[in-house]
């Protein structure tokens, strides 16, 4: 506990470092100006864009006259609600008419804005004639032109038009029709940097002026989103926002410019039409609170010390958790800790999205499926990480089996070999194999069910025959598949047996197998010895070659991992177990398809020991094709939910059958399993946000459905090639198929896991080897699907990035990430013909 607590602490302060260094309190040149001339003001709030009540309207004119000398308003139903809810107020207002392609609606808006001309003849400074309408182009020119001067025939206020400065540049005669000039230039949209604000304010004002000399301009819309995605270089937050208002009032003051500054307070209704930048042009937020000063130094982000405090806990949280029990050193401690530290800071990140952002329905569906999905992201993540830690820097394997035992004790072991209509070359290889065990005391029960073909049965009986007394040939009936044959050859197992040793019919076993094995039982306590799986036709073909990498991978690193808890899962093939502790447990359990793994866990449940050797002492056939590969690993993922489902009650905290490090073993193992099967969830739930982030422009999905999934995904690629090389000896070739052959099985194990969970009872399907397998005509048929959906989607989000959104290109990377696991299944599929053609050759 003490490396633990070490290590705890080490990675705390790397978490306090790296929120102290950052640059969170900037200084930024200050206004020479106290108040600003005009403010933009909508009387709205929400998504919905409810209408303020007078009271929340009184309460914001009086809290902007502390800030701004005047506000702009954009249609005269708001400018008469704003006038309305601050007859107290003396501020004046610019009267906004909000000219539309609609010429009855305008006709109205026009009748409005004259009884607020009538009304509020003092608080009415200046009437602007339509916003940005020829830059929608709503209306012509010339009808532009009419509305215009129709107004002014109706009013001796000022008359203007607010469009940008290109419109004026592009349409000089609209200049004839108003009283001066209100020109909009926004950077932001024009994907200017912010260095360049001033700069770029200056060279259009520039022009305008010169096309339109000796008359008064105005600049009725400047500012800079705090919030939101970046357009090119231009790049929205706090203390850009700040530094081109700040700037930009001392260039105003400087130049004698009259402006207005969009906008008063934050309007997350305008996220629909302007995507997730409109909504943060205010200075206030949508709370009222003013984002930054005009002078003095500038916050950015005023709660940083509590988000740190919460990712050094929860950090902690998640080392404790994941750590406990186990044996660590002072490296692995510390490494582990930073990476939980690390995850910690993505899940604080995560946390407070919707603290920093305005939520609409939509993103609230996003962020919080997300976040649930990030939960077992997060944890094999780390699951991973630990191994990696674990195996390269941790603790030295102290359990693995010797290879020196001795024993003066030679108990009677009776192999069992259950064959279903298993290849008759295949099976008289492992026979042959098996007479030539150096082990004194052994018999072998062949166990031929549920066969009635003679081609299958007939060369093995002759074969038990010619080989002695030691091989019993059975040809039973059974239910309950490989286990119910199992349990049936019980009844004809030497009474005197001790050990039952099973291995499956494509296994050719090496003579010292028994030899070396067997004395372990001396131990009354070990129940279970398990030798790992592998395989001797791993070079016929490449197809062959990646399978058998992937095999390696778990049993030259996982199951020797789980060996040091005592809680490796066993496998049907090259185990022995002790008959009585077996028979004592309920003999092999035929209501799962995974008779061995559960019957170990029941093993374990009863305070039994196992132990495991990492040293090859059979060596089997693969899979035939990609379908007999997915096949076998449905049923291996199958089955484990079927565990589960059976004995989840003896790894609640009550439960003290197994030990705590056994449960972690137990629990990880399953939810590795549970993460793969997130993949296509995840898959298509980005799959289904692509057109709304391309045709409706809404925000794209959080932190959750994008970050979790690219570090879950670098880690995987640091797990697999350090451990690989470490602890399999693979080459780099090895190790690229390895992953290939892992990585396509994702569909298959989702597809296993939802069987699991809502389906009981599916039959054991054998895997197919020896050349037996039926070609199928297209194994990856929805991988495939999925991959073409999954790169159109990418490609997509690519091509229709055209203002350079960083966070469209993260999603995209993550798309593409997603896109692996079928591209991989692909490859497995173009392996295979590869294999085929060259067989044929």
């Amino acid at each position: 506990m003490r490396y633990i607590i070490l290590g705890l602490i080490m990675a705390g302060l790397f978490q306090v470092f790296f929120w102290i260094t950052q640059d969170n309190l900037v200084t930024i040149k200050d206004s020479s100006m106290d108040k600003i001339e005009s403010l933009s003001y909508s009387p709205y709030e929400g998504y919905e864009k409810k209408l303020l009540s007078k009271q929340q309207i009184s309460d914001d004119v009086n809290l902007l006259q502390n800030f701004t000398t005047k506000i702009r308003t954009y249609a005269a139903k708001e400018a008469y609600e704003i006038l309305e809810g601050s007859k107290d107020s003396t501020m004046p207002i610019d009267l906004g008419l909000w000219i539309s392609g609609d010429h009855q609606e305008n006709y109205l808006e026009i009748q409005r804005a004259l009884q607020i001309l009538e009304k509020y003849p003092n608080r009415v400074e200046n009437v602007i004639v339509g916003n940005e309408v020829l830059l929608r182009a709503d209306i012509t020119e010339e009808e532009l032109f009419a509305y215009v001067d129709f107004m002014k025939s109706l009013t001796n206020k000022p008359i203007t038009v607010a469009e940008t400065w290109d419109v004026w540049e592009r349409v000089p005669d609209l200049a004839k029709h108003v009283d001066f000039l209100t020109i909009h230039i926004l950077p932001y949209w024009e994907k200017i940097p912010i260095d360049r604000y001033n700069e770029f304010l200056l060279e259009k004002y520039s022009i305008v002026e010169k096309i339109h000399p000796n008359r008064k301009i105005v600049i009725g819309e400047t500012g800079w989103p705090s919030h939101g995605y970046n357009n090119n270089k231009a790049i929205p937050n706090i203390k850009n926002q700040a530094q081109a208002i700040r700037s930009f009032v001392s260039l105003a003051q400087e130049k004698g410019w009259h402006y207005n500054i969009i906008e008063a307070f934050d309007q997350p209704w305008k996220g629909y039409d302007e995507g997730n930048v409109g909504q943060y042009w205010g200075i206030f937020d949508v709370d009222r609170k003013l984002k930054f000063q005009l002078a003095g130094a500038i916050e950015l982000n005023q709660y940083w010390l509590y988000q740190m405090i919460a990712a050094i806990l929860i950090g902690a949280l998640l080392t404790i958790f994941g750590l406990r029990n186990q044996k660590v050193n002072i490296s692995h401690a510390f490494a582990y800790a930073i990476a939980a530290q690390g995850m910690a800071f993505g899940i604080v990140m995560a946390a407070i999205y919707p603290f920093i952002n305005y939520m609409n329905f939509g993103m609230w569906v996003m962020w919080g499926m997300g976040s649930f999905l990030m939960i077992p992201l997060v944890i094999i993540t780390l699951a991973k990480a630990n191994e990696l830690f674990r195996s390269t820097i941790g603790v030295t394997p102290t359990r693995l089996v010797p290879l020196d035992l001795k024993s003066q004790n030679a108990p009677l072991v009776s192999i069992h070999v259950p064959a279903y209509k298993e290849q008759p070359h295949v099976l008289a290889e492992t026979l042959e194999s098996l007479s030539k065990l150096r082990y004194p005391n052994f018999e072998v029960l062949v166990i031929i069910n549920n066969t009635p073909e003679d081609f299958y049965k007939t060369p093995i009986k002759e074969l038990c025959e010619k080989l002695g007394d030691k091989f019993k040939y059975l040809d039973i009936k059974c239910t309950g598949f490989k286990a119910g044959a199992l349990n049936a050859a019980l009844e004809y197992t030497d009474k005197n047996a001790e050990i039952i040793a099973v291995i499956d019919a494509d296994y050719k076993v090496e003579s010292p197998w028994l030899i070396d094995l067997v004395p372990l039982f001396d131990d009354p306590k070990v129940a279970i010895v398990q030798a790992p799986q592998d395989h001797r036709d791993g070079d016929e073909s490449i197809i062959k070659k990646a399978m058998n990498a992937e095999y390696a991978g778990f049993f030259d690193i996982g199951m020797v991992d789980r060996n040091e808890e005592n809680a490796i899962v066993v496998h049907g093939t090259m185990v022995m177990v002790r008959l009585s502790a077996m028979m004592e447990v309920g003999g092999w359990g035929t209501d799962t398809i995974v008779e061995d793994s559960e019957l170990g866990l029941r093993l374990f449940e009863a305070g039994y020991i196992a132990h495991y050797t990492n040293r090859r002492y059979g060596f089997g056939l693969l899979p035939d094709t990609v379908e007999a590969f997915k096949t076998q690993r449905h049923r291996w993922a199958y089955g484990a939910i079927q565990i589960l489902k059976k004995h989840w009650r003896e790894f609640k905290p009550s439960s003290n059958r197994l030990s705590p490090r056994q449960k972690n073993k137990f629990v990880t193992g399953w939810f590795f399993w549970l993460s793969d099967a997130m993949g296509p969830i995840m898959a298509v739930m980005n799959i289904i946000w692509v057109p709304v982030i391309i045709f409706v422009g809404v925000t794209i999905p959080t932190i959750p459905l994008t970050i979790p999934i690219i570090t879950a995904f670098l880690v995987n690629i640091l797990h697999t090639f350090i451990l690989y090389r470490t602890k399999v000896k693979a080459t780099f070739k090895e190790i690229f198929l390895s992953s290939i052959a892992s990585m396509s099985l994702q569909l298959i194990i989702f597809k296993a896991v939802f069987d699991g969970f809502i389906k009981d009872g599916l039959p054991f399907k054998r895997t197919e080897k020896g050349g037996k397998a039926k070609k199928s005509a297209n194994p990856i048929k929805y991988e495939t699907i999925l991959c073409i959906l999954l790169l159109t989607a990418f490609f997509a989000l690519i091509f229709t990035n055209h203002t350079g959104i960083t966070e469209i290109y993260v999603f995209a990377a993550t798309i593409f990430i997603q896109t692996i696991p079928y591209i991989s299944a692909i490859i497995m599929r173009i392996l295979e013909l590869y294999s085929i053609k060259n067989q044929k050759s």
